[in-house]
């Protein structure tokens, strides 16, 4: 009996349909992540909350001295953090409305959300082979409000987590199609990860032992393309750090390190971390961490969710993501990692968003839960682990109940006070073309928040000239204005010009309750000058 051509033509379009409608659903979860996206950030930007966090703040004015700078380029990348973040921000930390407004650190983090997000939604499709499960994901990870602040700020978080979620695509990618493609996008990816924050690091030799034992002929060739691939990261860190400071290791113990700063803590006689040389607080600290960040009922969905995701046989998804959150209580125990949370001593806020760790491992652990319900209830199984892994926020839909804001809140409000004084009186007081001595992680964002160029400022990255007025003011400062902290090296500085000259008076002194005192000295007339 003769087929119609009608009927070759539809049955000749459904594999065609099939392939296409996953790809419809990735972007249609991508256009739906870009809104979300772009409008946390103009709800944190109309607040003014896009630099409340101090690493923010500096992860915005680092970008932009590597182009605005006595002493511009490469080497204004510094040594402690890693690279990628504020090579993204610069194409827009040029354009002086985007880098004062603070927006130049908060687009590529918000870009980076949507891929993050995009990433994990076809990655759990891909997994689960189930569309309800993948939308599930995708709406727990992004309707988390710490998360969606995050994204809003020049912080590093975002751009590791889409490193992270691609990393997941491409390795399950990997398992269905052993294509050496999906070997590239994975190192790729782990690259990306590596040279945003060091538990890049940490994933590689496990990623790496992932591609041997995932079987296929081309085992060894993917584990080695991977390996030499995403090794360039940590490699080329390595020799940037001898080669500007001598040390391969100065990102870790040199004098600006967390660690070499802990050291200094601890000889002043402040008692050490919740954590540190203590596997088990370790683990209490940063699990209380991640009960504030993702949401108490989020961690029952991912501890029931993980005993479904091994019934479906989810074991590799679950080890990456399982590895971050390792590396941190790692860090807490043995690195000089703080991880502070307001009901545990001592009782305050600090790196209390490092608890976002565990957030991508129980989104994905409780859209199992939706994997493994029956098909005739899985949308509403869906939005049941929805409803019940957002209900925090809710029920209490305010910022103080979001953890990672009211971290940077808390911990921003002195600086920010004396930082917005400071700023009021040099926007009244400066005049361009004058210069300023300053420490650059203190006071670059005074500069930012006047409007001052950094180019007008001398600080300690600017090396060799910083180092002769700082050491011999008497001949090398030449600048018009000086600011810093009471007893730092820039009032020290001015204190012995008390007895050498030039003179500097201090015309200004800034005191908000919490913060440190801070000086601001103009140099006198020549009329004046001893």
């Amino acid at each position: 009996m003769p087929v119609s051509t009608s009927s070759r033509r539809s049955r000749s379009s459904k594999p065609r349909e099939t392939a296409a409608r996953p790809r419809l659903d990735v972007v249609l979860a991508a256009v739906a992540l870009a809104a979300l996206s772009a409008a946390a950030v103009t709800y944190v930007h109309s607040r003014g909350w896009l630099t409340c966090y101090g690493d923010a703040e500096a992860h915005l004015n680092i970008a932009r001295r590597i182009l605005d700078s006595r002493t511009p380029g490469y080497e204004q990348f510094g040594t402690v953090w890693l690279p990628l973040p504020h090579a993204l921000m610069l194409p827009l930390v040029r354009d002086d409305r985007l880098w004062l407004s603070g927006l130049a650190g908060a687009i590529p983090s918000a870009l980076c959300f949507v891929l993050a997000g995009t990433f994990l939604f076809a990655a759990v499709r891909r997994l689960y082979a189930n569309r309800a499960a993948a939308t599930a994901a995708a709406c727990l990870f992004a309707l988390n409000p710490n998360l969606l602040y995050l994204q809003s700020t020049a912080m590093t978080e975002p751009v590791f987590l889409a490193a992270l979620a691609a990393l997941l695509y491409f390795t399950v990618r990997y398992k269905e199609t052993r294509s050496l493609w999906t070997v590239l996008g994975a190192a790729l990816a782990s690259l990306a990860g590596s040279l945003t924050r060091y538990e890049g690091w940490f994933l590689i030799p496990f990623v790496t032992l992932f591609f041997l034992l995932a079987g296929g002929e081309r085992r060894w060739r993917a584990a080695i393309l991977f390996c030499a691939l995403t090794s360039l990261g940590p490699l080329y860190w390595l020799a940037h750090n001898w080669w500007y400071y001598g040390n391969f290791l100065e990102f870790y113990n040199g004098p600006f390190s967390a660690h070499a700063i802990y050291q200094r803590s601890l000889a002043t006689g402040m008692a050490r971390y919740p954590g540190d040389h203590d596997w088990a607080k370790a683990w209490l600290q940063l699990r209380s961490a991640a009960e504030l960040c993702a949401g108490q009922p989020l961690v029952w969905l991912g501890v029931a969710g993980g005993a479904a995701a091994l019934y479906r046989r989810a074991f590799w998804p679950l080890a990456l993501l399982a590895l971050p959150p390792l590396f941190y209580v790692w860090s807490v125990h043995s690195s000089a990692t703080p991880v502070f949370v307001p009901h545990l001593w001592p009782n305050s806020y600090y790196n209390t968003r490092y608890g976002m760790a565990l957030f991508p491992l129980l989104v994905l652990a409780a859209s199992a839960l939706v994997a493994v319900a029956p098909l005739r209830i899985r949308r509403l199984a869906a939005l049941l682990v929805v409803a019940a892994g957002v209900s925090p926020w809710l029920a209490y839909p305010r910022a103080e109940s979001w953890i990672c804001w009211k971290e940077s809140q808390v911990n921003s409000e002195a600086r920010r006070a004396w930082m917005a004084e400071a700023a009021e009186y040099f926007k009244s007081a400066w005049r361009p073309g004058e210069g300023i001595f300053l420490t650059f992680s203190e006071m670059a964002g005074v500069l930012r928040a006047a409007g001052v160029p950094l180019r007008m400022s001398l600080h300690e990255d600017n090396q060799i000239h910083w180092l002769a007025a700082a050491a011999r003011p008497d001949l090398f400062l030449w600048e018009k204005w000086a600011i810093g902290v009471s007893g730092g090296r820039v009032s020290t500085a001015m204190l012995r010009l008390e007895k050498t000259g030039p003179r500097y008076d201090r015309v200004k002194t800034i005191t908000v309750k919490g913060g440190p005192v801070i000086e601001i000295y103009r140099r006198a007339p020549p009329e004046r000058q001893p």
